[in-house]
């Protein structure tokens, strides 16, 4: 009997990325090979506007935003003036809370962390924020709301952040459950394996 394969995994194999926590798995890798085999290991002749496609949807599941969400980053970048368009969209979406709170290891998927801030576990300089795509700052300081430290969600946070290392431009202490913006995410390290100078190009000719 073969595997059942859900959604997760057929968007990511389609996108030949690992986007989802799902599918950073064994079972996802199997399904991956399974597939391959059935098509004789061939794959399809890409063009240039279908990689530039691909490029902008991995982005859109990754950060997990829309495409009006995206479409306004994308216009925010364009009407900047001497500045590095990819490494400035790589930022835009890197200072959203819901990826802040998912880099500094308080949940395991973007999926999560839009759950804990939107729920209200969430407190930006002391003040709750219950809106995913809030715009986080360097010098803003990200805790877990006291009253949600004991919750399910949190209970196992001191275990997983022993194997989890924290991007170096934030820093984190698992005991006050409390977190600082110290920098800008750097693009092109290891934090990012999208090609946003193809997706800006995606956007130019639509």
């Amino acid at each position: 009997m073969g595997l059942r394969i859900g959604p997760k995994y057929k968007i990511a194999r389609r996108l030949e990325e690992k986007i989802f926590s799902k599918t950073q798995t064994t079972k996802f890798a199997i399904s991956g090979s399974e597939k391959s085999g059935k098509q004789g290991g061939r794959k399809k002749t890409v063009s240039e506007y279908g990689r530039q496609l691909l490029e902008k949807q991995k982005a859109k599941y990754t950060y997990g935003v829309n495409e009006r969400q995206f479409s306004n980053y994308v216009k925010e970048v364009r009407g900047l003036k001497n500045i590095n368009t990819s490494s400035e969209m790589f930022r835009l979406l890197e200072s959203r809370l819901d990826n802040i709170v998912f880099r500094l290891g308080l949940a395991n998927s973007r999926l999560l962390s839009r759950q804990m801030v939107s729920h209200g576990h969430i407190l930006v300089n002391g003040r709750r924020v219950t809106v995913p795509s809030a715009r986080v700052r360097i010098g803003d300081k990200i805790s877990v709301r006291v009253q949600s430290q004991q919750k399910g969600m949190f209970a196992s946070l001191a275990e997983r952040l022993k194997t989890y290392t924290t991007p170096n431009w934030l820093i984190f202490d698992d005991k006050s459950m409390a977190g600082e913006v110290k920098g800008s995410p750097e693009y092109g390290g290891n934090e990012s394996n999208l090609n946003f100078a193809s997706i800006l190009e995606f956007y130019s000719r639509v």
